[in-house]
């Protein structure tokens, strides 16, 4: 009986966590962001004090440095879609082109009129006319959500780094004296696994905004390094990040009138970068900081989309590590640490790559 009431009290305690992330969503997304990127940042900003900078002006560096590699993104991402609105007209007669085949071959397979089909299409867009002000004006705030929430995220970064010894202590007042050691070593690996984790995810990306701007450039896609930058930076998506950018690269070049090599040759670069990402990338720079077995991997991904969105699916990883390093160091919690984990059998690191990630 006491076993089925402590199962009922868990599960209870999951509803309850998993209801109070959804309804206070607006509020912890921006705190688990700024909690999660500030551990990234730790170790420069321990640098900078020990160059006997003031631990304010070290956050404050820290923050203007990660600000300032935001705008660079934006700025290139921004110089490239100026040149790709150049060619607006052009790719607009192209998408025209495209339907028009397609009305053609929906007319000649399945029997649909291009009458019938360009009715359907006036009563949809007769339907979403009167919705237009509402669309402007929830874009219109949505992007003025994504500013508030950007400066609260940098704001909570600069407070994270700045009483990060403040909070330490006081996560360690929670646990009694005789657990304190071992609460201290979780807080550090905690850390650690974020900061790890991030960095070798940020290295990564760097690499692949090579790779792709490269492949494109060679196959003669328009604007490639705009389409290289975005394939890079959704790779912070795991598993539908990448097929997500190729598949708008593949749109763009078919709206740029790409033919079926250039098609063709884009699919052969994703398959061959995917190929360097997981045998040679993931294992070198990132390589077992989140050591967590894939059905947890892609049910944490899931989950994380359901409660706070697109947040949630980049927070999922990094997250559940830290759950698991928590299980890992509670023996109440360890058989659900040994589930989330995987298991490895123990071999001599005597390979290649294992002599570069020990040097490394």
């Amino acid at each position: 009986m006491d076993k089925l009431q402590r199962s009922v009290y868990i599960l209870l305690f999951f509803i309850l966590a998993f209801a109070g992330l959804y309804i206070g969503r607006e509020f912890l997304i921006p705190v688990a962001l700024a909690a999660i990127l500030s551990m990234l940042f730790i170790r420069l900003c321990n640098w900078f004090e020990s160059r006997h900078i003031s631990r304010g002006l070290a956050s404050l560096f820290c923050i203007m440095i990660f600000a300032s590699s935001i705008a660079l993104i934006l700025f290139l991402l921004s110089w490239q879609l100026s040149s790709l609105l150049e060619n607006m007209d052009a790719m607009k007669h192209r998408v025209t082109t495209i339907i028009e085949e397609m009305k053609g071959w929906v007319d000649d397979s399945i029997g649909v009129s291009k009458k019938t089909q360009e009715n359907i299409i006036e009563q949809q867009a007769e339907g979403g006319g009167t919705a237009g002000g509402g669309m402007a004006a929830g874009f219109a705030s949505t992007v003025l959500d994504i500013l508030i929430n950007t400066v609260l995220v940098l704001v909570y970064m600069y407070l994270f780094l700045f009483y990060r010894t403040h909070i330490k202590k006081f996560i360690l007042k929670l646990v009694p004296k005789t657990e304190k050691s071992e609460a201290d070593e979780v807080v550090h690996k905690s850390g650690k696994v974020a900061q790890q984790y991030l960095s070798g995810l940020g290295a990564m990306i760097a690499i692949l905004w090579v790779m792709y701007g490269i492949g494109f450039s060679l196959v003669g896609v328009e604007s490639a390094i705009f389409f290289a930058v975005l394939c890079g930076l959704l790779e912070i998506i795991p598993f539908v990040g990448n097929l997500t950018g190729t598949s708008i690269t593949i749109l763009a070049v078919m709206a740029q009138g790409g033919n079926t090599k250039m098609i063709l040759s884009v699919i052969g670069i994703y398959f061959v970068v995917q190929f360097i990402q997981t045998y040679i990338l993931e294992p070198l720079i990132v390589g077992e900081q989140v050591n967590i077995n894939p059905l947890f991997t892609i049910m944490a991904i899931v989950f994380g989309e359901l409660i706070w969105g697109i947040p949630g699916m980049i927070l999922a990883i990094p997250l559940l590590g830290i759950v698991k390093i928590i299980c890992d160091n509670v023996p109440e919690l360890q058989p659900y640490g040994f589930l989330i984990g995987t298991e490895k059998e123990k071999r001599n690191k005597t390979g290649i790559i294992d002599k570069i990630k020990s040097y490394l």
